[in-house]
C-alpha cells in the first residue's frame, strides 16, 4: 500500500515529499489514518544523522495521533473510527523479561523504532508519522481519551511519557520537592506531571525570563542557577531533580541541591558528562543518578489516562507539513513553545 509522506534521502538534504510503502494488514494489525504528528528533537537528530546510525530514506515522526481505518481479523481492542496514538515503538521481541513486564522500551533483543528501525517479520525499514497513514500491531497502539485535544495530545507520546515514566518510577507524590532542570518540550511537561502528582515543583533555569512561563505551567518556584546566592540557599533542598537538558552541561552544582538519598533523573541524552562528575557529593549524601528512556505500552496508556483525568496537554504550535524544514531551523534555535505539531490535513491537501 502506497502513502504520501515527507522524508529525507540524506543527512545533508532537506525533507521533501515522497511516496512510501506501508504493509498490508497482518491479523493483529491496525491501519491508522494520521491526523497529527508531533515534531521531536530526535526527529532532527535522525534526519541529520547526528547519532551516526540513520538509515535512508528516512521518514521521521513518533508522536502520532490518528483514526483507525481498518483492523486485522484478530484485533479485539480497536475498531474503525477509534482515536488512537502510536509512540516511539512499533514492535519488540514480546517474550523477554522486559517485554513480559510491559517495559518494551528495554526489550532485551532490541525494540523496533517507529522509524529508522527494521520490521522483525520481514526486515523492511520502518517509516514514521510524517505521512498520511501507518500500519501498526495492536499491542503498540494506544487509546486516546476523548477529553484530550488530539493535536495537543500528540507530543504526550514522547515528551509526555519521557517525563511521566521516571516520576512514576521513583513514586513522586505529596511531600516531595521536585526540581525540573530545563524549560523546553520535556521540561514543561515535567512541571505539569510533578505538580499533578502532588509535589512541590521548582524550575531550575539559567534565565530569569523563564520565571513567568514556569509559574504559568504550574511550578511553585523558580531557581535561577546562574545566581550563586540562590544556589547556595537551595543546598540539600530537593528529593528529585528531573534533568531534561539534552546538551553537555555541568552536573556538579545541581548535585549539591539534592537531599541525602536524593536522585537526579537524566532524560536528556548526552554522550559524555563534561566537566567530570565529582563523586564526593554522591558518596557523602548517598545521592543517586538515574537514567530513564520513554515508557512501555502499559505505562504510556496509564499516562494518557492520567492526562485526561488531570487535564494535562502539551503546549504546541501547529504547522503545515510543507513547513517542516523551517520548523527544524527554529527547533535548532529553541524557538518553539513548546512543541511543533504537524496537521496532516496539509499533506493530504497538497
Amino acid at each position: 500500500m502506497t502513502t504520501q509522506a515527507f522524508g529525507t534521502h540524506g543527512a545533508d538534504q532537506a525533507l521533501e515529499a515522497m511516496t512510501i510503502q506501508r504493509r498490508g494488514l497482518r491479523p493483529d494489525d491496525v491501519a491508522i489514518d494520521i491526523d497529527y504528528c508531533g515534531v521531536c528533537h530526535s526527529d532532527l537528530h535522525f534526519a541529520r544523522n547526528d547519532w551516526g546510525f540513520s538509515i535512508y530514506p528516512l521518514v521521521p515522526g513518533h508522536e502520532i495521533i490518528g483514526t483507525v481505518r481498518e483492523v486485522g481479523e484478530k484485533v479485539t481492542g480497536f475498531k474503525p473510527g477509534d482515536r488512537v496514538g502510536v509512540g516511539c515503538l512499533v514492535d519488540s521481541c514480546r517474550d523477554c523479561g522486559a517485554c513480559d513486564d510491559g517495559l518494551e522500551q528495554y526489550c532485551e533483543k532490541g525494540a523496533t523504532g517507529t522509524y529508522n528501525g527494521r520490521d522483525q517479520h520481514d526486515g523492511s525499514l520502518t517509516f514514521g508519522g510524517y505521512s498520511e497513514s501507518v500500519v501498526v500491531s495492536e499491542r503498540f497502539v494506544l487509546s486516546v481519551p476523548d477529553s484530550l485535544d488530539p493535536a495537543r495530545a500528540a507530543p504526550l507520546l514522547c515528551a509526555g511519557i519521557t517525563t511521566y515514566s521516571p516520576l512514576r518510577h521513583v513514586k513522586v507524590g505529596p511531600g516531595h520537592k521536585v526540581g525540573v532542570i530545563g524549560m523546553g518540550g520535556l521540561g514543561h511537561m515535567g512541571i505539569k506531571f510533578a505538580r499533578a502528582m502532588g509535589a512541590e515543583v521548582t524550575l531550575l533555569t539559567r534565565s530569569q525570563a523563564k520565571a513567568d512561563e514556569a509559574l504559568a505551567q504550574g511550578a511553585h518556584h523558580v531557581l535561577v542557577t546562574t545566581d550563586s546566592e540562590q544556589m547556595k540557599a537551595s543546598a540539600e533542598h530537593f528529593d528529585f531533580l528531573l534533568n531534561t537538558v539534552p546538551v553537555q552541561h555541568d552536573l556538579n552544582p545541581y548535585m549539591e541541591t539534592l537531599k541525602r538519598d536524593g536522585t537526579m533523573i537524566l532524560v536528556g541524552q548526552v554522550d559524555t558528562v563534561e566537566p567530570p562528575l565529582h563523586t564526593g557529593p554522591l558518596l557523602f549524601r548517598r545521592r543517586a543518578i538515574l537514567g530513564s528512556l520513554i515508557g512501555g505500552l502499559p505505562e504510556t496508556q496509564e499516562m494518557l489516562d492520567f492526562c485526561a483525568e488531570h487535564g494535562i496537554e502539551c503546549d504546541i504550535e501547529m504547522i503545515r507539513m510543507q513547513d517542516i524544514n523551517s520548523a527544524y531551523e527554529r527547533l535548532e534555535k529553541g524557538d518553539v513553545k513548546y512543541r511543533f505539531v504537524i496537521d496532516m490535513a496539509s499533506l493530504r491537501a497538497a
